[in-house]
């Protein structure tokens, strides 16, 4: 052999056997390959559980991780929602009156722009609770993967007026509007409730398409707000239910997406004070309002 491969063997029967021997190993090689290959491709079948399909190797991220067979928002069950949170009143409207005072038309009727809203005895706002609670609410939400909006954040000279409110939920789109609020009912009224839009219509307000699911987010939102604080729905409005239907408020009125209004508690209440003033109780309240939108988008 002139390439040097294998010495010189003596003899016509020593030079046949190479010859046969180097036309062998390759076939040899081939076959084991084919064979190999083979084998391979039946196990990963048996491991796929169908028939004629080739499995992706172990580098393919189908292969080892589990998102590959998941979608991106695997455990984020809100992914790809909107949900406005609208935090009752603003701090600054008391700095404001003659702006807060002026009237907008809510489709019904007129009402004044917005309030200062109530408070405690003690002198805690309510525009100071709804922002807290309605922060609460953010944070858990867009941990579910939510996309969350405020109407305001206590970043605005005063307001947004009710009309305006109502327009964020509806320019956004939003799959849920939750307006937070605090009740300022007389002493010994204890209790939350939950504000469900009437069906009207009048000038630029036709609630006729949002009645329906604005009723049901109200009942996820009593449910999970009673579970979450253990309170119980206020006895003094709504028969006790924990819902009340109203058609005179202009944020709801003015919607043209599923939005109710909660009232927490009763900041005039004793009792129901020392719940709202109590930041372990607000988070709660948020984690409870939160879920109860969960429930509604999740339907």
């Amino acid at each position: 052999m002139s390439n040097g491969s294998f010495p010189p063997e003596s003899g016509r029967r020593g030079g046949t056997l190479a010859i046969v021997l180097a036309a062998l190993i390759p076939a040899c090689c081939v076959a084991f390959w084919l064979l190999s290959g083979s084998a391979g491709g039946s196990k990963d079948d048996d491991a796929d559980g169908g028939s004629g399909s080739t499995a992706p190797s172990a580098s393919s991220p189908s292969a080892s991780s589990p998102s590959a067979t998941a979608s991106p928002s695997s455990g984020k069950p809100l992914q790809g929602k909107v949900v406005v949170i609208d935090p009752g009143h603003n701090p600054h409207n008391r700095d404001h009156p003659s702006q807060i005072a002026r009237l907008v038309d809510i489709g019904t009727n007129e009402k004044e722009c917005d309030t200062t809203g109530t408070a405690t005895n003690s002198g805690y706002a309510e525009a100071s609770f709804t922002l807290d609670v309605a922060r609460r609410v953010r944070t858990a939400l867009e941990a579910r993967g939510a996309t969350v909006r405020f109407t305001q954040d206590g970043d605005r000279p005063y307001g947004p007026c009710v009309d305006e409110r109502a327009e964020i939920g509806n320019t956004a789109h939003a799959d849920a509007v939750v307006s937070v609020h605090a009740d300022g009912a007389a002493a010994g009224q204890r209790g939350f409730h939950v504000i469900l839009p009437k069906s009207v219509r009048g000038g630029g307000a036709d609630t006729s398409a949002i009645t329906a699911p604005s009723r049901l987010l109200g009942e996820r939102l009593r449910s999970r707000f009673a579970k979450a604080t253990g309170s119980e729905p206020a006895q003094y409005i709504g028969d006790g239910s924990g819902l009340d239907v109203r058609g005179d408020l202009g944020g709801l009125n003015l919607s043209t997406v599923p939005k109710v209004f909660i009232e927490c508690g009763n900041m005039r209440d004793p009792q129901d004070a020392a719940e709202l003033t109590d930041a372990a109780w607000r988070e709660r309240a948020g984690r409870g309002i939160a879920q109860g939108i969960t429930d509604f988008l999740n339907e």
